[in-house]
């Protein structure tokens, strides 16, 4: 069976540094940090009081007050980010659109941190009355229920789920739609994942893990990833959709293509409930099934969009496991991570990753790291790789890796390429 192409025909992105995927992209590559005190909720009695919140969001762009009562804030953000990249992607109006080969695959690490938040507390309060709880409890918590709504938006009725594996949840998402197109089972799924648990339960049990950065004198420098000093991740929030579709379909409706899909790769550390594995075994797994998968050798990848979460031993993991795959090509190709600004999204962070990349292999630019202090140096790292500190870097970038480690030991790494027809 020959397998079909799979191109990004269309991007939508509600995060920490724009409401759309261009300001987005703009303010990545400006090296904005989107890092501030929490106002959500009040975090004074908590030892992280700072995360990487959307700013200015206004789901009344995307959906009425009736329908947002039935979205929890992480529903809200993929349906905007859904609403937007369905918009820009143009298939809306291709002629005879069969919308029952269209898909919706929406990850989330957790859903509804915060419905679930409410209900509790609604609980505790109405407990000498009885139980009491809202209708709408169960459908907006679950972490499936924004690929429904998006779904239920547009009457798409093709393969229609949700992912979840932690923090790869969004690529897995991504490898999830790119299978399903190029094996002919639908022509476009809109695909990516959101997330929102900047709240109490979020904060205080990343808090409790010792996961977070605690820097709150300085937020918009805490994530530092690759640099000695880093002392956790920073909690960020936001929704980011992509539009796969297959690559005939595309061009028969004169789409325009940002990207190619090449493969996707996964795999499982088999190690810990949250450490990545000290070699990094798991990642380097994942990396090379995504080469294989798409055909390629580690010298054909110019950019690697890194986890890079700005942990003491994840981040250390991860350059172990570069440096093995791509031996001496590691010292040729970019290496950054976009998490030094937009902080981790948990669910949602691969997808806005898998945007970077595809951004980066469209114009030719790698989005840096910041937060560097050059004289901040951890021993076991090399320092002679590319890390793009503090400035972007122009470059020929022909294809992209992307790599998401999720607690539980998984991992999933996504590669897109130039379009060439």
């Amino acid at each position: 069976m020959e397998l079909k192409r799979v191109v990004v025909t269309g991007l939508g992105a509600i995060t920490p540094i724009g409401n759309d995927a261009d300001t987005t992209w703009k303010n990545a590559l400006a090296g904005v940090s989107g890092a501030g005190p929490i106002t959500h909720f009040d975090a004074s009695q908590f030892k992280t009081q700072f995360a990487c919140e959307v700013k200015g969001f206004n789901g009344e762009e995307y959906f009425d007050r009736k329908k947002s009562r039935a979205l929890d804030l992480y529903a809200q953000y993929a349906f905007a980010a859904s609403v937007q990249a369905i918009k820009d992607s143009g298939l809306l109006e291709a002629d005879n659109l069969n919308k029952d080969r269209v898909g919706v695959i929406i990850a989330a690490g957790i859903g509804g941190l915060h419905t679930f938040e409410e209900e509790a507390g609604n609980y505790a309060l109405n407990q000498a009355k009885g139980p009491k709880y809202s209708p709408f409890f169960i459908p907006k918590m679950i972490a499936d229920i924004a690929s429904g709504h998006v779904s239920m938006e547009y009457g798409f009725h093709g393969p229609n789920f949700g992912t979840v594996s932690a923090c790869a949840s969004s690529n897995n998402a991504i490898i999830d739609a790119f299978n399903l197109i190029r094996l002919g089972k639908a022509d476009a799924i809109v695909t990516g994942g959101a997330e929102a648990a900047v709240f109490p339960a979020g904060v205080g049990g990343f808090n409790a893990m010792h996961a977070l950065s605690t820097r709150n004198d300085s937020p918009e420098t805490a994530s530092r990833p690759f640099s000695k000093s880093r002392d956790g991740f920073v909690i960020g929030e936001g929704g980011v959709v992509l539009i796969l579709e297959e690559l005939e379909h595309a061009l028969a409706r004169g789409a325009k293509i940002y990207a190619e899909v090449a493969g996707g790769g996964l795999s499982a550390d088999a190690y810990h409930i949250t450490a990545t594995h000290p070699e990094g075994l798991g990642a380097k797994l994942a990396m090379k099934n995504a080469l294989e998968d798409a055909g390629m050798t580690p010298a054909d990848i110019d950019y690697i969009n890194a986890h890079g979460t700005s942990t003491p031993v994840g981040d250390i993991s991860e350059v172990k496991a570069i440096v093995d795959v791509f031996g001496e090509n590691a010292h040729k190709l970019n290496i950054s991570s976009t998490k030094s600004m937009t902080g981790h999204l948990l669910g949602a962070t691969g997808a806005l990753e898998a945007m970077f990349s595809v951004k980066a292999v469209q114009e030719d630019i790698v989005p840096p790291t910041i937060n560097h202090d050059p004289e901040d140096l951890d021993e076991n790292i090399d320092y002679t790789l590319n890390f793009t500190f503090d400035k972007p870097q122009k470059r020929t970038v022909r294809a992209a890796l992307s790599n998401s480690f999720g607690f539980g030991g998984h991992n999933a790494t996504v590669i897109v390429k130039k379009f060439e027809k």
